[in-house]
Formats: structure tokens, sequence, C-alpha cells
């Protein structure tokens, strides 16, 4: 990247808290999360000169629209703040970034505030698993016939691993074994005092049931409200802020590189577009090496650590090969040899991700960003990946329909 656009921290809300349950609105974890950003960080409100935010379906779950204005009611100072609010499936937050990123590039502000937030545990699963079925597919085309849209079409996309290359159930059950216990270390996780058993993990229709086709309740990432924010700033004001806290900006992370590509709505178009070629879903692999080339980056051999958007065991099993871990179709290899565990040659979220962690849509992308900030910063406590440098992350959207990455180091 050309100007390079530095992270001056943020924050991240308990993913275990119910807002609905504990009386607060979505405006109340909004206006948390910024002013608990902004302590964290050692900000303050008149240093912000723009805002960006994150979030799929407040209208659904909430009854409330132009988020933007949050930030205007929460302090005198953003009065007049410029705010943009950006939506695309669970990839909101990350397309909220990129805004930012760019503005702070063309030189339009110095520092912008992200924040991806989203309130859904204020109805019944059933009522969300609406909310964010058809709106985030092709409404009225895919998935009219089944209970849990999301899962089905993961479901698929195991099939389709399996039609092509094979794809054992333990190998999903893994990858799901692997972040529940990764969010045990984290005292931001929602699934954190979780127990499990070893039938929690097998084909076990009592202690793991089906959901929809291949994925049981293990295979799936939760329901949340949360929210997370990130400080973005350009190398001049990053070399102030650095400046008065007494530290250099080498000890700042930075956005190394970026890759952002859109596919057909419908996951079906998807598959019919890959068939035949090397990877179930080309234009993930091209984000990836999209962000590689712009890091200067060989590939994934560069990294340190990935968070990736594992909604599902399938998701993640995608990822693995799409990084360029191993090759197409032969995910499994990573997972029996450990690669992709804590210690391993590739940790994948460490953080615990959808799956452990939570999925608060909207706020998915920023948290990665900041996760990722954190283990290059050695800020990620418990978690933290020994000797990160340089953290991946793949946020999705939809059926794989939006897909970002960035990479993040010092």
């Amino acid at each position: 990247m050309t100007n390079r656009v530095y992270l001056l921290g943020g924050y991240q809300t308990d993913f275990s808290q119910n807002w609905s349950r504990n009386g607060e609105e979505i405006y109340d974890g909004f206006r948390n999360t910024v002013e608990a950003g902004l302590q964290s960080a050692a900000l303050d409100p008149e240093d912000i000169d723009v805002s960006h935010v994150g979030n799929f379906a407040a209208e659904l779950f909430c009854n409330q629209g132009h988020l933007g204005g949050f930030f205007a009611a929460l302090h005198p100072a953003f009065s007049g703040l410029p705010a943009s609010r950006h939506e695309a499936a669970c990839a909101s937050g990350s397309i909220a970034a990129l805004s930012a990123a760019a503005e702070i590039e063309a030189g339009r502000y110095g520092v912008a505030a992200v924040i991806g937030i989203e309130q859904m545990r204020n109805v019944p699963g059933k009522t969300a698993a609406e909310y964010i079925g058809g709106p985030a597919m092709w409404s009225g085309h895919e998935c009219t016939d089944v209970t849990y849209p999301w899962p089905h079409l993961f479901s698929e996309l195991a099939k389709e691993y399996d039609s092509r290359y094979g794809i054992e159930q333990e190998h999903l059950a893994a990858i799901a074994k692997s972040n529940f216990a990764n969010a045990k270390r984290n005292p931001n996780a929602q699934t954190r005092k979780w127990q499990f058993t070893e039938q929690s993990f097998e084909e076990d229709d009592e202690a793991n049931p089906v959901i929809e086709g291949r994925m049981r309740k293990q295979d799936c990432g939760q329901i949340s409200d949360g929210a997370a924010i990130v400080f973005l700033a350009s190398a001049e004001r990053a070399a102030e802020y650095a400046k008065r806290r007494g530290i250099s900006i080498d000890d700042l992370a930075y956005i190394k590189g970026w890759g952002h590509r859109t596919a057909p709505i419908s996951y079906a178009q998807k598959i019919s577009e890959s068939a035949g070629k090397e990877y179930v879903f080309p234009h993930v692999r091209g984000t990836v090496t999209d962000a590689f080339a712009r890091a200067g980056m060989e590939g994934v051999e560069d990294l340190d650590g990935i968070e990736t958007h594992d909604c599902f065991t399938s998701t993640q099993y995608m990822a693995i090969d799409h990084f360029g871990i191993t090759a197409p179709g032969e995910s499994w290899k990573a997972i029996e040899a450990g690669d992709t565990e804590m210690g391993g040659r590739i940790p994948i979220n460490a953080s615990g991700g959808l799956i452990g962690l939570g999925h608060p849509v909207g706020a998915t992308g920023v948290r990665m960003l900041l996760d990722a900030a954190k283990q290059t910063t050695g800020a990620a406590g418990d978690y933290q990946i020994d000797g990160a440098n340089s953290i991946a992350t793949l946020n999705i959207g939809g059926s794989a329909t939006t897909t970002v990455s960035f990479i993040v180091g010092r």
C-alpha cells in the first residue's frame, strides 16, 4: 500500500452479554463502545475527523436505521462529524473499514473511527434466522423451503467439497473443537464458560443435533449482541499520536494489504462459475492473493496467524485451502497435522472465531481487524500468538458474495 493506514487501538464488547436482557438498546451498545474505545486508545472525541458504521440489519432487529446519527448524539464534539453506514451482510464491518482507510489514503481525513455493531438476541432464535436469512442471499429465490437458510447453504458447501475432493465430518468437528477451546482464553468470548463432552463434537443426535444437512449444532457460529471499534490514522497523525504517548510509530500496527471482491449473490451461480476450476470459490482465493500482493508478500508462509470467517465449520475448512495452507481440497491435512492450532504452523482463530467468540454480524469485520492489531502489538493476552508480526483476516458476507481480507502488521 502506498500510504500507510495505522491502527491506533480500539475496543470490543463482551459478546456473551444480552443487551435487551440488560435493559439496553442498540444505541446504548453504540455509545458504550465508542466511549470505551476512545478511553482504551487514549483519544479524545475532538481527535476524530470522520466516522464509519458497519451494520447489517438494525432495521429488522431494532427498527432502527440511520446509525451514523448516533455519533452526533453521544457527544457534542461529534455534532457535525461526517458519518456513513455500510452494509454487506456479514462483511459490513470490513466494508466500513475499507471505506475509512480509502478516505485516509486519499488525504481527506487524518483519523477515522470505525465501529461495527449488531443487536440480534432481542428476538427469538427462529425470528433471528429469518432476519439474517433472506436479506443476505437472493431473497425469494434461494432457500425458500428450508427452516434455517444459512446452515443449509453452508451444508451445501460441505457437500460440494465432498463431491469434488471428499470431506470427513471428523475434520469439521476438529475445527469446532479448536475454536471453542481458543475461546476459553478470550475474556470477551460468548462461549468462554460453556462446557462440552466428547459427544458434543460427534455425530450424536442428542448432544450435537443436526441443524440442516451436514451442519450440526457445534458446526454453527453464534447469534450475538456486540460491537467493536478501531481508530485508523494517516502516517502523519499516527506519528503525532505516538509522540504524544511517548512511543515509536513502529510500535503501532498498520494495514499492510487488503483484498476485496464480490461474486454473484446466489450460491448456485458461484458454484456454477467455479465448475472445473481449482478452487471452490476462485474469487475468495483472488481476494486473499490481492491482499498478499498489496502487502508485498509471497503467500501464506509470510503470515503468523489468521482470523477467518467461521460462520460454519465448512467456511473455515474452505479458508484453509483458499489461503494456500494446503492444496485445494486438502484442508484436512492441515487439520490433522495441527498446523492451524495455537502453537501450530499458522494458527487460525486464536480469538475463538465466530463459533467460539461470537458473531454480531456487523461487528465481525471490525473485531477481526482489532484482533489482528492486538496480535501484532503483543496485546492479545491469553490468546496471544507468539511472535506475531503479520496477521490476515478473511471476512465474508452471504454465501461468500462479499469477501474482504486485510493483512495487519508492524
